[in-house]
């Protein structure tokens, strides 16, 4: 049986898995008590919902990976990883952990499977060429003793990763849909690679993805909670590791940044602000861009529209770049494909210039307008939509 066919079927068993395990677990977390009810300050939800679908997802995940991958200790230490961090996230959706016990948490979870051989020991950079991270030695360690860095870039990456699909989390359907867009596009491009356990557990994991959104699509009767958005963005991260970083293709190491691009824009704008008004990063807030579209007046669905098709467009630029034949790898390039896959870079670039225009994320202010909602002169702040009066002066009067 091919590859690509084992992804197929482990696809569809862990989709079907999760579409019908997710009603038991919403009957677990009203027995337990794992209800998001409303925080009105920056929740997008109504009504008290039940949040440990994640379960499910995992579920599923462990028995489409039990079948179809091989049962070697690479795949062992992932799904013992995966149990682990679904452990912290359903702590987190029961107890409401610190922000410190869960990144501790997280990392544990990842050592598991980077210590078992997850991780990136060589990658290529352009102009470059392969680079390996090496050991540094650690003075005062009993006995002496080294850190690999590949290990430590590693363990970092796929926090990282866990984190922002963990943060992009807000709205009805959203992590779990972006999840899954990335899922099927990292099992093609592992696949192409000859990753094939790669391709695989990517598959698996879109499947899981998209059983749990029927469930998690708005109106949404249930929330994954921090149990599915840990357990998929950690999936993500490792897929990202085996599938792309661990071969030797120069535009590999930029595969997975591209994939991610939307929720990683989205973290990285957050974290922005949190530092610029020296508030803690890990404080919650409505700044992100599903946050932003509520403020404007999206509707969820809308959301949901809008943010799919920018993942959908950075994914097709990820393929482009894996598929379409521009180059020979040795500085020729063809013609009518390299007009072709500009043609991609100039999509992506588009679609990402006018999200940002949506979303009003620049500040561009504007002097002598007049609000139209009070008739008077002011400052228009395009980043939030509000006026900050200023007193007129002679050259803002209208002449």
């Amino acid at each position: 049986m091919s590859a690509s066919v084992e992804a197929l079927l482990a696809f569809l068993l862990a989709g079907i898995l999760a579409l019908l395990l997710v009603p038991l677990t919403d009957r677990l977390a009203r027995r337990i008590g794992a209800i998001d009810r409303p925080d009105y300050q920056r929740s997008l939800h109504a009504a008290p919902t039940p949040r440990l679908g994640g379960l499910a997802i995992f579920v599923a995940v462990l028995a489409a990976a039990s079948i179809w991958l091989p049962w070697d200790a690479e795949t062992r230490a992932i799904l013992a990883g995966a149990a682990l961090i679904t452990v912290v996230g359903m702590l987190d959706d029961i107890y409401e952990l610190g922000a410190g016990a869960k990144l501790l948490g997280q990392t544990v979870a990842v050592i598991v499977p980077v210590s078992a051989g997850v991780t990136v020991d060589s990658f290529t950079v352009p102009f470059l060429g392969q680079l390996n991270p090496g050991s540094v030695e650690l003075l005062g360690l009993p006995g002496g003793g080294a850190v690999d860095l590949g290990d430590v870039g590693t363990v970092v990456g796929i926090v990282a990763a866990i984190n922002v699909v963990n943060l992009i989390d807000g709205v009805d359907g959203l992590a779990a849909g972006l999840c899954a867009i990335a899922a099927v596009t990292l099992a093609a491009i592992a696949l192409s690679l000859d990753r094939n356990a790669a391709g695989v557990l990517a598959a698996l994991t879109a499947g899981a993805s998209l059983g749990f959104l029927r469930h998690g699509f708005p109106p949404a009767s249930t929330f994954m909670g921090d149990t599915g958005s840990n357990l998929l963005g950690y999936l993500l991260g490792v897929v990202a590791v085996q599938g792309a970083l661990k071969t030797n293709a120069v535009i590999a190491l930029f595969l997975p940044l591209i994939v991610l691009a939307v929720p990683i824009l989205d973290t990285g704008f957050v974290v922005a602000k949190r530092l610029k008004y020296k508030r803690p990063i890990y404080r919650a807030d409505r700044w992100h861009f599903h946050h932003r579209m509520a403020n404007i007046g999206f509707s969820q669905r809308r959301t949901l529209a809008y943010l799919y098709s920018w993942t959908v467009v950075m994914a097709a630029l990820a393929l482009a770049l894996r598929f379409v034949p521009y180059s020979d790898n040795h500085g020729h390039f063809d013609a009518l494909w390299t007009a072709v896959m500009a043609a991609f870079g100039l999509l992506a670039l588009a679609a990402s210039f006018y999200l940002i225009y949506v979303l009003e994320i620049f500040k561009l202010r504007r002097f002598g307008r007049v609000d139209p909602q009070t008739g008077e002169f002011g400052v228009v702040d395009s980043e939030t939509g509000e006026f900050e009066a200023i007193l007129p002066t002679d050259e803002s009067l209208p002449r």
